[in-house]
């Protein structure tokens, strides 16, 4: 009879080991946050390369910042990094937007980037709380999967995927899988658990 094995995989959540400052933690960090920081900036008005230098002052605040980090109840464990990583993404593009309305009008493209600016559109979007959060949650979802499939062996993650993506009967998946019913749902609880440690705010 196979078994549905988890791999040892550290207890901590990342954004503990974030504010421990370990690398891989930054890395991941930046895997999963950083196509949604991007995608915020791009609906703000930015241009690609802006938005991709946005993208990296943003997560220099978020290291210079993540200590000090809390939630709305004042708990550093609590509250939403989402939130906040909104609200540094908004600063940003905002001291963007003042830079680019103080410099000289130049010919051409920068005149229409400066312009974006004016967009009552825009302003809504950056007035607003963090845009899309269903979407971008879903998302966000989708990538921490991704990131944490290689962590798991091909059994486990096809009784999960079956189990919680598919919605299938366990008993079902059991038997096509070769497991015990048991095994199948252990295997769906070692990689929700996974997945929280992955996503703290989700």
């Amino acid at each position: 009879m196979q078994t549905a094995n988890s791999p040892n995989t550290t207890s901590l959540s990342l954004l503990k080991r974030v504010r421990r400052f370990e690398p891989d933690a930054w890395v991941r960090l930046s895997a999963l946050y950083g196509p949604m920081v991007y995608g915020w900036c791009r609906r703000a008005g930015m241009q690609g390369n802006d938005a991709a230098d946005a993208v990296q002052e943003v997560f220099r605040s978020v290291f210079q910042g993540i200590a000090q980090f809390r939630g709305p109840d004042g708990n550093p464990e609590g509250g939403s990094f989402r939130g906040w990583l909104w609200t540094v993404t908004r600063n940003h593009v905002r001291q963007f937007i003042r830079r680019k309305q103080n410099r000289p009008h130049a010919v051409g493209g920068t005149d229409a980037q400066i312009r974006f600016a004016a967009q009552p559109e825009v302003e809504r979007f950056l007035s607003d709380s963090e845009p899309d959060a269903l979407m971008t949650q879903r998302r966000l979802l989708h990538r921490a999967l991704d990131l944490i499939r290689k962590d798991f062996n091909q059994i486990t993650w096809t009784a999960f995927s079956r189990i919680a993506l598919e919605n299938r009967e366990i008993q079902d998946v059991a038997k096509e899988l070769g497991l015990t019913e048991n095994a199948v749902r252990q295997a769906k609880f070692r990689v929700l658990r996974r997945l929280r440690e992955e996503l703290d705010d989700v």
